[in-house]
Order: structure tokens, then C-alpha cells, then sequence
């Protein structure tokens, strides 16, 4: 059914929660602003960096742009590799990859980071192309990036498309540019976000969405 399959990165492929708390906390502590909860750090895995300054600090389109820059000067240097890859993951993209499934990556983390993280764990072999945003924030918007990606592989046929990601993003990204959805649970978005968003399907575990990206 699905000859492509594009795949969000931080909470889809690698877990990233220890590298982005770190890179948060090094932003906020530098505006002087009261560290939040762990858990409600977690929670801004996912979102582009300039939408999570401004609705959970309210931050100015300015200072938005300096807090990125400010999280980047430990993200660039640390964070990036403060990270780890899902357990059967790598076992899933090379499955994949031997049924003739065509893989992408298609983030809204900058495209130079996300090479860097996926070329570090070996996982570079089973892509494509890696497509991310662009380091002036802009191609940050999910569907922006669903869309490059679309025409920087030359893909015809939308519907040979699943994009599968675990935040409410991916699956409203995947929405508006009008390809089938696959939201995971063992990343950073609910079953209720990702049921809201409209996904067309959920997977709860890999091998659950190994299924479901060989149907």
C-alpha cells in the first residue's frame, strides 16, 4: 500500500529527551526563567523551537530567536549526541528496507543536526535523504517539511505516502499536505493528542508499526 514511508526523527526513531531538556535548561536558565518539571520539559520534544518559546514563555518573535540561539549553544556542542535510538528500530528500517520500501526522514529538527544524529548511529544506510528545517527556522512547519520532502524525492503519488511521527504535529503536517498518517506511542505524544490530530493509524509498540508500514 505504501511505497514511501517518511519518519519524524526526535521520539519516532531516537529518543532525544536527555540532549533537549539539557539544551532547554541552558536557554532559560540564561533569561533567568524558574526551570520547569521534567516531565513538562519532555513535553516540548517535538513542536518547533520558536513555537515552544513563544506559547509556553511568552516570548517576543525576538527573543524566540534568541532563546533558539541560546538552546543551539548546547544543543550544537552536547545535546545532539544526548541521545539514543529506540530499541528494534534499526531492526525495523532494515526490514523495511529489504521489501523495497523507499525510507525519508522528515523532521523539523535543522537537517544539518539531523544528518550529524542519524550518520552517528549508523542508520544512514537505510534512508533516502534526510529532510529537515532549515537553521534560520524557516521549513519548520511540519508540512513545509512533508512538502520538501515530497518534491526532493520526486513522489508522484501521494497516496504511496505514510508519514509517521509521535506528536500532534506530524499527524496535522501529514493532514494538510494530504498523505495517510501513522502516529507511535513510544515517543512524547498521547494516544488522545494523536487520536485529536485525526491519525489513520497508531502504533503502540515497533513492532506493531512494522505492520503496519509493510500493509
Amino acid at each position: 500500500m505504501f511505497d514511501y514511508i517518511f519518519f519524524d526523527l526526535d521520539g519516532t526513531l531516537t529518543d532525544p529527551a536527555l540532549g533537549i531538556t539539557n539544551s532547554f535548561i541552558h536557554a532559560l536558565k540564561y533569561f533567568g526563567i524558574e526551570i520547569p518539571s521534567y516531565e513538562k520539559l519532555c513535553s516540548f520534544i517535538g513542536p518547533p523551537l520558536p513555537e515552544t518559546f513563544k506559547t509556553q514563555f511568552g516570548f517576543s518573535e525576538e527573543k524566540a530567536s534568541e532563546g533558539v540561539k541560546k538552546y543551539r549553544e548546547y544543543f550544537a556542542e552536547k545535546g545532539l549526541l544526548e541521545n539514543s535510538v529506540y530499541p528494534g528500530i534499526p531492526e525495523l528500517l532494515a526490514e523495511l528496507k529489504n521489501k523495497g520500501k523507499k525510507l525519508v526522514v522528515a523532521t523539523s529538527k535543522p537537517e544539518e543536526y539531523s544528518v550529524r544524529i542519524i550518520e552517528h548511529f549508523g542508520l544512514s544506510k537505510y534512508f533516502e535523504n534526510i529532510c529537515g528545517s532549515k537553521m534560520d527556522e524557516t521549513r519548520s512547519k511540519k508540512d513545509e517539511v512533508i512538502a520538501y520532502a515530497i518534491e526532493r524525492n520526486n513522489i508522484s503519488d501521494k497516496s504511496k505516502i505514510l508519514m509517521v511521527g509521535d506528536r500532534k504535529h506530524d499527524i496535522l503536517g501529514a493532514k494538510k499536505v494530504g498523505i495517510k498518517s501513522c502516529g507511535v506511542l513510544f515517543g512524547y505524544g498521547s494516544l488522545e493528542e494523536l487520536n485529536a490530530a485525526g491519525a489513520d493509524f497508531i502504533a503502540e509498540n515497533v513492532s506493531q508499526l512494522t505492520n503496519i508500514c509493510v500493509f
